[in-house]
């Protein structure tokens, strides 16, 4: 037990470590992402009327058949889910959005006339919704990189992914899609061919804010000429090699396998040198988003 209690008592040090590592270059960037969203909301979105699911894409729907300022709708649905998220999940989950509840708001309304100060073309709806994809998905990938949470709508998707045992990510994607839906209704359907664009293009984005731009290949190599491999790896590549013992799950026979780790540009090279050594070599590749450490 007391091994159990020291292991948990590690674990939340590290958590709180990690929740009080760069602070205030993190809320710095959480801001900045906040004040682009608002910016692209009353720049593209909201004038085009291109729902996308959200506490933003209500605010659209309900500004358009009632004219009710979009930031009281954002502020009032936030507040609201922040309220019954901290009940269900617990105040720890929750209160990574609470910069976001207050501050996303106060920019939309802040910059609610950025329309008359940078006057932009909104015919090429293609275009704008390019525009509106990209944005989306690089500010919440920086919210989510920083350790920050949107807060709104997710929080109900964390919900009930939490007591259906469901995929938060289907239960994320069904709720956006309805909004998505009713902003179909309201706007008609061409829009929800629009709403598909964006979030295509912010699902694409997004990936790549959170975990980057593949640089590097990961090989796992099984060959009968190991040291042949490992010697032009790395007298020939100039790349280090690990080496460790596996066993096959149906054969049970013990194999050893060379792991590297190349940059893009050298994958060619690797590639065909292991099939001059061994035609009959098994390799598999992935990408490698971080390679950090070692001697």
């Amino acid at each position: 037990m007391d091994i159990l209690e020291k292991g948990k008592e590690s674990t939340i040090n590290i958590l709180d470590t990690i929740k009080k590592k760069k602070l205030i270059r993190r809320y710095m960037i959480l801001i900045l992402s906040l004040f682009i969203s608002a910016c692209y909301f009353n720049l593209l979105q909201l004038p085009t009327q291109i729902v996308t699911g959200g506490s933003s894409g209500i605010s659209i729907i309900l500004n358009h058949y009632f004219n009710i300022n979009p930031s009281i709708i954002i502020f009032l649905i936030s507040v609201s889910l922040l309220v019954i998220g901290a009940i269900f999940l617990g105040i720890e989950k929750t209160s990574g959005a609470v910069v976001s509840t207050i501050i996303y708001p106060f920019f939309i309304e802040l910059t609610s006339q950025i329309g008359t100060w940078i006057p932009v073309d909104l015919s090429d709806k293609i275009l704008i919704s390019i525009f509106i994809g990209v944005l989306s998905g690089v500010t919440t990938g920086l919210v989510y990189k920083v350790g920050f949470s949107n807060g709104g709508i997710s929080i109900i998707s964390e919900i009930i992914s939490k007591y259906k045992k469901t995929p938060i990510s289907g239960v994320s994607f069904a709720m956006n899609m309805i909004i998505v839906f009713f902003g179909g209704a309201a706007f008609g359907w061409n829009m929800v061919m629009y709403a598909a664009i964006i979030l295509y293009i912010y699902s694409l984005v997004l990936d790549r804010v959170l975990i980057g731009i593949s640089k590097n290949k990961c090989l796992h190599i099984m060959t009968s000429r190991e040291e042949e491999i490992k010697d032009y790896i790395i007298n020939e590549l100039h790349h280090g090699v690990t080496i460790f013992d596996v066993k096959g799950g149906f054969l049970q026979k013990k194999r050893r396998v060379l792991m590297t780790v190349i940059p893009n540009r050298e994958y060619y090279k690797l590639k065909e040198g292991i099939k001059e050594i061994d035609k009959d070599a098994f390799f598999i590749v992935t990408d490698s988003y971080q390679v950090s450490g070692g001697a």
